[in-house]
């Protein structure tokens, strides 16, 4: 099942709760832009293998291609988010625990932004929607055999991050031995802007269908159409998403660019094309097997993996450290604040 984008604009004009869902939904996919799409292009600005402006074009061009190409062959990872919880056979006090869940993130997110710390909206997703539903349901209400799948790519993206790029970057320094430095820098700034498109790419390809599938979800409870089990990704959502993902990271995205790119590692161009390509790869490998991974973590493990290549002190561990405590902190309190928030909007709506 799906919806035209008629339909759409005329659900929209005559039916007020799903312009409220709408415009949260956007609102989370904003920041989005601003806390994980940023990630993607960090390293490629740091080296300054090429300009932020650029980048943050090329961020949104590649960010609508890998929702599109992705989906057309697989759309796992929408299905999975938009599965994972059930919100019950009352489709009023489901959509307002679906908003509750999305101001939760949107509050939670911009809190880590004002801070500069990478969070993952991923993982902001996931827990605060796993909490209205638990405040709607209990825990009946969340899907077992879907929520799993967070616990594989919570493990996939740290794992496979820091291994990649740890083995991809000792196998580039052993293959360009005794090169002449200079050639290989330019020869790897410009492989960088390549890795920066593929992780945008995939950040698509992952983070896209992540917030087309609660889109979706939106859509069909607000149509009285919550028993909806299958659906087809419309080409205008994937636009409309991808645009508005790029305005985010065109308005906040510098402030994670900094952290990322420049902050916890001080990367050369060869060693940021690594930590590129290994988080493509992760990427890519855990989008085929239809798992939703953190592409935070998948990227600034890749980093992590990169630097401590070289020697362990070469990571700045405080800003890891803040990083991890934020990552740990996402799962229960974002969690609890759509738990919270779901009940408060229930009362209030």
């Amino acid at each position: 099942m799906t919806i035209s984008f008629a339909e759409f604009l005329s659900q929209l004009a005559s039916n007020p709760a799903l312009c409220i869902t709408v415009l949260l939904t956007l609102g989370v996919v904003l920041v989005n832009g601003w806390t994980d799409a940023p990630n993607a292009i960090a390293t490629c600005v740091s080296t300054r293998s090429i300009h932020p402006k650029k980048a943050i074009i090329m961020a949104a061009i590649f960010n609508f291609l890998g929702v599109l190409f992705m989906t057309m062959i697989n759309n796992a990872v929408a299905e999975t988010i938009y599965k994972m919880v059930d919100f019950g056979s009352n489709y009023k006090n489901a959509l307002i625990a679906l908003c509750a869940a999305l101001f939760a993130i949107v509050v939670w997110a911009t809190a880590a932004w004002a801070f500069g710390i990478p969070t993952s909206e991923s993982h902001a997703l996931i827990a605060g929607i796993t909490g209205a539903a638990i405040a709607l349901q209990g825990f009946s209400g969340i899907n077992e055999n879907e929520w799993i799948k967070v616990i594989y790519g919570l493990v996939m993206s740290t794992v496979l991050g820091f291994g990649s790029g740890f083995l991809i970057v000792r196998f580039i320094a052993f293959i360009c031995k005794g090169m002449d430095r200079r050639k290989t820098t330019v020869f790897f700034k410009n492989a960088q802007v390549l890795g920066g498109a593929a992780m945008a790419f995939m950040h698509g390809a992952q983070d896209g269908q992540k917030f087309m599938g609660v889109f979706m979800l939106g859509v069909f409870l607000a149509k009285g159409q919550g028993s909806v089990t299958n659906f087809h990704i419309p080409i205008w959502l994937m636009i409309l998403c991808s645009l508005v993902m790029a305005l985010g990271t065109s308005i906040g995205g510098y402030r994670i660019i900094k952290t990322v790119g420049m902050g916890m590692v001080k990367l050369d161009a060869y060693q940021g094309f690594a930590a590129d390509a290994a988080g493509a790869i992760s990427l890519l490998t855990a989008s085929i097997l239809g798992i939703p991974v953190s592409t935070t973590h998948t990227k600034t493990t890749a980093i992590m993996g990169v630097g401590a290549s070289k020697r362990l002190t070469s990571v700045n561990w405080n800003i890891v450290k803040e990083m991890v405590y934020a990552w740990i902190l996402t799962f229960p309190g974002c969690g609890l604040l759509g738990f919270l928030m779901a009940y408060l909007f229930m009362a209030i709506f």
